[in-house]
């Protein structure tokens, strides 16, 4: 089918990752996915909550907003009660970074990912991924530069996320919000470098899918990944 950017069924939207977008937070990176643009910050607290404290480890966790008019109508913030969904793609940001994380060798300390969408256009759970993971690294190896002394890496592995759908019986692979809004089956899927499933968010909007057809999007989506850990790495100055 044809698509409005004209990329065939099995490619990504060009993905642009642009560390140390801000100047206070230990870690941040503008993430840009077609026209869809998230700033991730990662912050530093050498504190713990308090189902934590005197275990020895650290926490990994998120937050999730979108800017009022970062879609096609303004929509209210967030100002005295968290929606459900935003809650539900906040925990799901913490709960991908938290796959990759020793957090012992962390320490009792904590990163919260701010992730904010500045302009929406479709997949910014799956961008918020990807671009908090640059964040959470950045503000590790700030902490590393600082002199803190991990008993071993804190991070132990690297996770990104796309979004998938079919639409008219046909997979497409990183949709944006027209495809998004129109297809017959949504899903969200993380994963980790080496292939290992974090997260399958999938919903049949209108027919429900086969084992077939999951299986190909799981395919498609680990192809279409490994670009986005390569520039995760880039970002990052890890080698391959």
């Amino acid at each position: 089918m044809a698509r409005k950017d004209n990329r065939p069924n099995n490619q990504t939207r060009h993905l642009r990752l642009t560390p140390h977008f801000t100047c206070h937070a230990e870690g941040s990176v503008l993430v840009e996915t077609g026209l869809t643009q998230v700033i991730c910050t990662a912050s530093v607290e050498e504190k713990v909550p308090g189902f934590l404290k005197g275990k020895a480890q650290g926490w990994v966790t998120a937050e999730y907003s979108m800017l009022p008019r970062a879609t096609h109508t303004r929509s209210g913030r967030d100002r005295e009660k968290v929606s459900g969904r935003t809650l539900e793609i906040q925990r799901l940001i913490g709960r991908s970074l938290r796959t990759v994380v020793d957090l012992k060798a962390l320490g009792e300390r904590t990163i919260t990912l701010d992730c904010d969408v500045i302009q929406a256009d479709g997949g910014t759970r799956t961008a918020s991924i990807t671009g908090a993971y640059v964040a959470l690294g950045l503000a590790i190896e700030n902490l590393a530069q600082k002199g803190v002394l991990f008993s071993s890496p804190p991070l132990v592995g690297q996770v990104a996320a796309l979004s998938l759908g079919i639409k008219d019986g046909e997979i497409l692979l990183d949709l944006d919000y027209e495809e998004d809004s129109s297809a017959e089956v949504d899903l969200n899927l993380v994963m980790t470098a080496e292939g290992k499933i974090v997260e399958i968010q999938g919903t049949a909007e209108q027919t429900p899918f086969d084992p077939v057809q999951l299986t190909r999007m799981i395919e498609l989506a680990r192809v279409g990944l490994d670009g986005h850990f390569e520039l995760q790495r880039q970002a990052l100055n890890l080698g391959a």
